[in-house]
């Protein structure tokens, strides 16, 4: 974990420099005041807790993407049919975070080489995923991956899907915000829990105020 932490981090430096001086003419807009990423790190519960945390992040929507039932429900994801994965929309404030830093809580969030799968959740609903919305996220995902795998921060490769954002269709109000609106519930008591604590600890530096 150590070593995926450091390199991340310094991947992140890298990545900044990467996008100012090899692809300025596709790099992300930093005029504009709100900015999306779309990401799959397995279940949305964890994804969308892990998010919501970070400073510069001004809302996160849990929802359902990369698939072909249209306006699909949870139960009819969870059967791993659909084609969807449980992805989040990560509304964000990109001068206050950089989309290289939420690639790096990303590659940090989950083990993105495991595949079609997260620990216990498994199924293609649960699989490692970028969505992304132009270019530049385009490039700057995939030059992630191939950093990281060329370092071998991970034991495998990584087999995280980078595909392009299509439609994505918000979840029930009852998935929104799981975490924090039910801390007592089994999954979040003993999954959630432990791995928001760990991902706190790697971005304590950069995460909201606790009220």
């Amino acid at each position: 974990m150590k070593k995926i932490t450091l390199f991340i981090v310094l991947l992140t430096l890298a990545g900044s420099t990467f996008a100012a001086s090899r692809h300025k003419a596709h790099a992300i807009s930093t005029s504009q005041s709100i900015d999306t990423a779309t990401f799959a790190t397995g279940c949305f519960w964890c994804t969308e807790a892990k998010f919501r945390q970070l400073q510069g992040v001004i809302k996160v929507v849990s929802g359902y993407t990369g698939g072909h039932l249209a306006n699909p429900t949870y139960k009819q994801v969870s059967t791993g049919t659909t084609g969807h994965a449980e992805a989040c929309n990560i509304i964000y404030n990109p001068k206050l975070i950089s989309y290289d830093v939420l690639l790096s809580a990303f590659f940090t969030a989950h083990d993105p080489t495991q595949l079609n799968k997260q620990g216990n959740d498994i199924g293609t609903q649960y699989r490692s995923a970028i969505f992304y919305h132009n270019a530049a996220q385009k490039q700057k995902a995939l030059y992630y991956i191939d950093k990281l795998n060329e370092a071998k921060a991970y034991k495998s490769k990584i087999v995280t899907q980078v595909a392009p954002y299509t439609i994505f269709y918000r979840a029930e109000e009852s998935e929104q915000n799981f975490y924090n609106l039910n801390p007592n519930q089994y999954y979040c008591k003993f999954v959630i829990q432990p791995e928001l604590a760990k991902f706190n600890q790697v971005f304590k530096n950069r995460l909201k105020p606790t009220k």
